[in-house]
């Protein structure tokens, strides 16, 4: 198959091929006499391999490992299992971050009062403040470095 259907199939663009391949996650195809590339079902696997990896949020040094991992099955998977532990630990840290984002805005959105003037608005304030490098009430609890 060429590139398009092989794009079509595994549900992406064709440049996201073309980085697969360049970042050698793909594997390469053959060419045919024209100079196309031949994709195989076994690109399509890899494909959607990648593209799972991906959907879990994987950056691409974690999946060529995985690839790696692919082509030696004798291997034990204890890299496998502390990768992926590495990965949920790095999700737990961004849960973390988010759910003090969420305080932020909130105390954000508590220091404005509906139907004041926007000259009276808390939060415009505190984003000004912010701006000048005086403390805001969002960030009273942490160090901000503008």
């Amino acid at each position: 198959m060429r590139i398009g259907e092989l794009a079509q199939r595994g549900h992406c663009d064709v440049e996201t091929i073309r980085f697969y391949e360049q970042e050698k996650l793909l594997d390469t195809p053959m060419r045919e006499a024209n100079g196309y590339r031949s994709y195989t079902d076994a690109h399509l696997l890899q494909l959607k391999f990648i593209r799972h990896c991906r959907s879990l949020d994987m950056g691409l040094p974690d999946v060529r490992r995985l690839r790696q991992f692919q082509s030696n099955p004798e291997l034990v998977c204890d890299d496998i299992n502390e990768l992926i532990d590495s990965q949920i630990t790095r999700i737990h840290q961004q849960i973390e971050s988010l759910r003090l984002l969420e305080q932020q805005l909130h105390t954000q959105r508590d220091s404005c009062h509906h139907h004041d003037k926007i000259r009276d608005c808390g939060i415009l304030k505190n984003l000004e403040q912010a701006a000048k490098g005086e403390n805001c009430d969002c960030h009273a609890d942490t160090i901000l470095v503008i």
